[in-house]
This record gives C-alpha cells, structure tokens and sequence, in this order.
C-alpha cells in the first residue's frame, strides 16, 4: 500500500500538546514544507525534540513555531541560535530540557533500538547528573539516560519511495535517520518521490519500515534555491 499523502493528510494527525521530533542540524535537513504546514494548522503546546535549534539568524526552519507561540516545551541540546526560541524562554513560555548532544543522540537511538536506557559518563559531577540514576561499573561512574522517543516524527530525505524507503544526501542525514525510528508515526518529506526499486538498497537510509507517511517537498533545485536566498539574506555567502 502506498504511504504517499498530502501534506494536510499528515498535519491533520497532530493535535495540541503533541511530542514531535524535527530532523535536521542547523537548518541543514530539516523538513521546511513541513514546519510551514505544522505553523499554518495552528497546533499548540507542542513539545517539540531537535538535537540543536534552528538555523542561525531566525526567521526560518523551527523558527516560525517559536515565533507563532506553538511550542510549549523543546528537549535539545543547544539553544543560542535560534531568536525566537530565546525570546520565549527568556519570557518564561517556553521551558527548556538541555541535554548534552551526544546524550541526545543516544537516547533517541536507544528509543528506535527497543533498549532500556543508555550508561554514560558524561555529566557526572555536574548539574546534569540531578534526579538520575548513578551505576559505578568496573570502578567508573555513568548516568543511566533513558530513551527519548516522541509520537510524531518529521524528517527530511533525499529521495523517498512509495512505501517509505528513505534515501539521505550528504550530511542532511544528520538527526533525520535516528528520530525516524523513535517515533510512533514518522513522516519522511522527500525532495523527488520514486517507485519501489528506483532507490539502490544499499543507499536506504532509513528503511520503510519507519515510515508511516511520504510526502513531496522541496524539488532539489527548489531546494537549494531557498537555501542560497537564505544564505544572501544572512551574508552567509559573502566572500571576505
């Protein structure tokens, strides 16, 4: 069965006070047609999971979720790129769950991997040990984080085919392959949608399997026409 659908198919899915991971880094791999529907429908108080906030400069990628008011709560990484997110929290709107970002990492990994949790010593001795469990194993401490798992995932590929096989492009893989499988419903926008075999096997990402919902973004040259735009409007691009 083909698991193509509109983008108002899939936004109509979300409801107030959702937990929704958004793939990408830095803007880079981020699902933008998405984040603008998911702005458009007006859904609020979300809790929303990236491993970092949004591209530098605002105004774009998650951005617009912050600006609108629809975010109630983020678990990330890093906070300081992102000036509507800065401005919420510094309002006392939006509260904020830091975790280192390799922690991050794992502990999304360890939701899509079925495990129970993740060891790592990372944060012992600081702040981020507080209210968690502390295992000495071989005469070494770690902190016991458990998994990171959200109802809705949206993620950004490359190329997706017509029962979810999702094929990345360079690093746009980044956070994208990971928060596919640690959602309950997970929503690959794709720069071209194909027919089942068009993509090599060995160059799936993320199979199907993870892969509730393929909807058609950018085109790729679409794709990086937006991207140059946004580079120019932040004199990313300016040669020194």
């Amino acid at each position: 069965m083909s698991k193509v659908k509109t983008m108002d198919e899939v936004v109509a899915k979300l409801h107030d006070g959702a937990t929704v991971f958004l793939g990408g880094f830095l803007g880079v791999g981020a699902p933008l047609k998405c984040i603008d529907a998911i702005a458009a429908s007006g859904v609020k108080e979300l809790t929303l999971m990236s491993e970092v906030s949004g591209m530098p400069g605002g105004g774009f990628d998650m951005a617009i979720l912050f600006k609108n008011r629809q975010v109630k709560k983020i678990i990330t990484s890093h906070i300081g790129t992102c000036p509507e997110l800065l401005e919420e929290y510094k309002a006392g709107r939006l509260e904020v769950e830091l975790y280192p970002m390799g922690t991050w990492a794992e502990k999304v990994r360890a939701a899509g991997a079925g495990l129970g949790g993740v060891l790592t010593p990372t944060g012992v001795g600081t702040l981020v040990e507080e209210g968690k469990q502390k295992l000495t194993i071989n005469g070494k401490e770690y902190l016991l984080e458990l998994p990171l798992s959200a109802e809705f995932a949206f993620i950004k590929g490359y190329r997706g085919d017509k029962i979810g096989n999702v094929q990345y492009r360079g690093v746009s893989i980044n956070s994208n392959k990971i928060v596919a499988a640690a959602a309950k419903y997970t929503v690959a926008e794709v720069n071209e949608i194909t027919e089942v075999g068009d993509i090599d096997p060995n160059l799936v990402g993320t199979p199907g399997i993870y892969v509730q919902a393929v909807v058609q973004g950018y085109t790729f040259d679409e794709h990086t026409e937006v991207f140059n735009k946004r580079w120019e409007s932040i004199n990313a691009l300016k040669k020194k």
